[in-house]
């Protein structure tokens, strides 16, 4: 079989495009191909569709994927067709999209690779430089996210991640039901909800099909659930919850920092966390310390009552740990009664950002994929395709 022949059927060209020539050069490991249209072949209109006779051409190249492990570069006359209607106008090519650089077959091949290593690895196994496949991505993963639908999403977990040194963060919002990273924006203030809200429509939602907000307790995220989402129920995360009170028992602990000294990995977390080492040592001191004792307790107590469906028992917490002379706990039980109706929604729908903590694994992987977060822009797109739960392979929207 003719090579030139045998290149064009592996290529898949469709009609009217032939392979004319192809050059291998062995010692650089490289392959050239080019390819032509017969003559007075005739070509669709890109805006009407209709059948209109070649104008000019202009000669353009794509890098293909490797032929026997030949970079192999793929070189065309592409027709400017003349329409009555429209003008002189470029048709597209059926191996590439119009204005990348890669076929659509390697296009393909960068989305996979950049799926399971970092984009400057893929790169470097690729030979060609990291901007080009973010190029690449930027087109497919912003495509995908255009198109995702949220007319479905009633429940929305929001929860901030660091960017980078330097107190950078974004703020971040899923699906609680699915885990579904939504949108990722810059900073942490309530506007990243407003930005939110602003977005629904392009996506087949409205704000006021949102019913549930999962958040910690800051002023920030609160206002703007608030005012974005004013019929929703605002739910405040238990972790952060039991955070704060591991907080205040730290604090008692540091009241009594030199007779407690190395105790304090035997006093945090939970019993089944411990060692029984840890344990013996936790038990001992609380017996030493009744100040000790009755923070740990109240602790482990208040992590019992979330557990719980019982709004008397947490009202019966708020009474114990303002009369326990533990200025601490007064303070935590203040905080709880400011938040009271949110924790009181965890209780109810034991909804959690514990999706989150997922996500933030692999926001980890986006970050490195991202280089480091130099650019916010590369690394939204990386947490995008790393967690967006993206449909790349649409049928019009696949680069295959």
């Amino acid at each position: 079989m003719d090579a030139n022949l045998l290149f064009e059927k592996a290529l898949g060209l469709g009609s009217g495009w032939k392979v004319v020539k192809s050059e291998m050069n062995v010692a650089e490991r490289r392959l050239k191909l080019w390819l032509d249209f017969a003559k007075g072949a005739q070509f669709p209109c890109p805006q009407c569709e209709q059948w209109c006779p070649v104008h000019d051409t202009v000669e353009k190249k794509w890098r293909h994927l490797d032929f026997w492990q030949h970079r192999t570069e793929l070189v065309a006359r592409v027709p400017r067709i003349k329409c009555e209607e429209h003008g002189v106008l470029q048709s597209p090519v059926p191996w590439a999209r119009p204005g990348s650089g890669f076929t659509l077959m390697m296009e393909a091949m960068i989305l996979l690779l950049c799926q399971e290593m970092t984009v400057s690895a893929a790169a470097e196994h690729l030979g060609e430089h990291d901007t080009r496949l973010w190029r690449v991505l930027e087109h497919y993963v912003m495509e995908a996210h255009q198109k995702k639908d949220w007319s479905g999403v009633t429940r929305l977990m929001v929860d901030e991640t660091s960017a980078r040194r330097g107190h950078r963060y974004v703020t971040v919002m899923l699906d609680a039901d699915s885990g579904e990273l939504l949108l990722m924006v810059e900073g942490r203030s309530g506007e990243a909800l407003a930005q939110f809200a602003q977005a629904m429509p392009a996506h087949g939602a409205q704000p006021a099909q949102i019913t549930h907000v999962v958040m910690d307790m800051s002023p920030a995220y609160i206002a703007g659930a608030q005012k974005a989402f004013p019929q929703a129920q605002i739910v405040f995360d238990h972790f952060h919850t039991m955070k704060l009170a591991g907080e205040a028992l730290d604090q008692v602990r540091k009241s009594l920092r030199a007779a407690t000294a190395g105790g304090l990995w035997a006093l945090r977390g939970n019993v089944w966390t411990r060692s029984a080492e840890q344990q013996a040592l936790r038990e001992q001191l609380c017996k030493s310390y009744p100040k000790l004792g009755r923070a740990m307790a109240l602790r482990d107590h208040l992590q019992d009552v979330l557990a719980s469906k019982e709004v008397e028992a947490l009202q019966g917490w708020l009474g114990w740990a303002a009369r326990s002379r533990l200025d601490p706990f007064r303070k935590l039980a203040r905080t709880i009664k400011d938040h009271f109706e949110g924790i009181l929604a965890f209780m109810e729908t034991r909804l959690t950002n514990a999706a989150i903590e997922a996500v933030n694994g692999i926001l980890q992987m986006a970050k490195r994929m991202a280089r480091g977060f130099r650019n916010f822009h590369y690394f939204r797109l990386a947490a995008y395709l790393k967690a967006g739960h993206l449909n790349l392979y649409d049928p019009q929207n696949s680069p295959t």
